[in-house]
């Protein structure tokens, strides 16, 4: 049986019905901006529930714009969690701050026990992740963030549709950031961001500066760049918005039922604590695991497309070397870098390919064991 990873040829196996969407933009000739991005953007800010959507070209422009909308400057220092995807860490070096990493807690998440420590004079943001779609602890990261007057960007690039206590991610902080990218859960064909701020100035900053600072086409008000998210990317992601729920949904039960199969082998394979009033949308479903490497390429050679995410945390990277960090400072981090594993639990795998996955695993730890 193959178990695919990658399931956007199943996703966008109707085509047609996003060509008709996309006739009606090639017929207005909006290919910047325009009425297809702002109509996408104030559907996308309804759904999540706050007063701005700002589009823009990627998820790491997302999250580059967020810092400067906090005013996070060169020379100054930004705390986040060692195990994050490279963006988390590259959006904050382009904005010329230094990133200073709290190591993991068993859930995967920032270890909130250890922000304040990370804290400095020179801290201008708390940037927390809500890795693989699992929301970390946001009240407590807002409550060490409101002591000292830091403002929370929220890396919620992986996690539209997450909620806690029926909140959506991306909205407890100051602002927050998500990514559109195709394995994103909502995503689009190629690349695309969006911000989200219940701050009117934000808003008003954001969508300047992601149009080279353009008021019109003959003022420009301030210094921007060019961020936009394109139209054609607006029309695809509001199909999908249309169809989100019933995709978490579905990456929900996936999720559910592969922590219900792999129960009994929490010696050899452990899914972390899913708290109560959690609401994640498994962007990826992460688990830690013995052998890793062998039960990997057991499962690949079942046709089970596992993967490592990732294998080598962010601060041993070579691209670190300059922020001193060495091999032993987040521990926790480190040991999951050597544990984790990613099962496919997408939307469109079904109960027996579930039931297959879970006997593979089993067969390969029975046979270790």
């Amino acid at each position: 049986m193959q178990i695919k990873y990658s399931y956007l040829d199943q996703q966008f196996s109707d085509v047609e019905t996003y060509f008709q969407d996309l006739r009606k933009l090639v017929s207005t000739g909006e290919f910047t901006l325009g009425p297809f991005v702002e109509a996408f953007e104030k559907k996308f800010a309804a759904y999540i529930g706050v007063k701005h959507a700002i589009g823009t070209n990627t998820g790491t422009g997302a999250l580059i714009l967020s810092l400067k909308a906090v005013d996070v400057c060169p020379g100054s220092e930004v705390i986040t969690v060692a195990n994050t995807f490279i963006a988390t860490v590259g959006a904050i070096v382009a904005v010329g701050a230094r990133p200073v990493f709290v190591d993991c807690d068993e859930r995967y998440q920032i270890d909130v026990t250890k922000i304040e420590a990370a804290i400095t004079p020179k801290t201008m943001a708390i940037l927390p992740v809500h890795w693989a779609g699992c929301p970390p602890e946001m009240d407590k990261i807002l409550e060490i963030a409101g002591r000292h007057g830091i403002p929370v960007v929220e890396d919620a690039c992986p996690a539209v549709g997450a909620k806690i206590n029926g909140r959506s991610a991306g909205t407890f902080g100051e602002i927050g950031a998500f990514s559109m990218h195709p394995l994103k859960p909502l995503n689009v064909w190629g690349d695309g961001g969006i911000i989200v701020t219940n701050d009117d100035k934000m808003a008003e900053f954001l969508r300047l500066y992601r149009n080279h600072g353009l008021l019109d086409r003959d003022h420009v008000e301030i210094w921007g760049v060019n961020d936009r998210l394109q139209p054609f990317q607006a029309v695809v992601g509001s199909r999908v918005l249309d169809t989100i729920e019933t995709l978490v949904e579905a990456r929900i039960r996936n999720a559910r039922l592969l922590d219900e199969g792999l129960k009994g082998l929490e010696s050899c394979i452990r899914p972390p604590h899913r708290p109560s009033g959690y609401r994640e949308v498994y962007q990826l479903y992460l688990v830690t695991a013995t052998r890793r490497d062998e039960l990997v390429k057991f499962l690949v050679s079942h046709g089970i497309e596992a993967k490592v995410h990732y294998p080598i945390p962010i601060h041993l990277q070579n691209a670190a070397q300059g922020l001193g960090y060495k091999r032993g400072d987040f521990p926790v981090c480190e040991r999951q870098a050597d544990e984790i594993v990613t099962l496919p639990a997408h939307q469109h795998i079904t109960d027996k390919q579930i039931d297959y996955t879970v006997s593979a695993i089993r067969e390969f730890y029975g046979a270790h064991n």
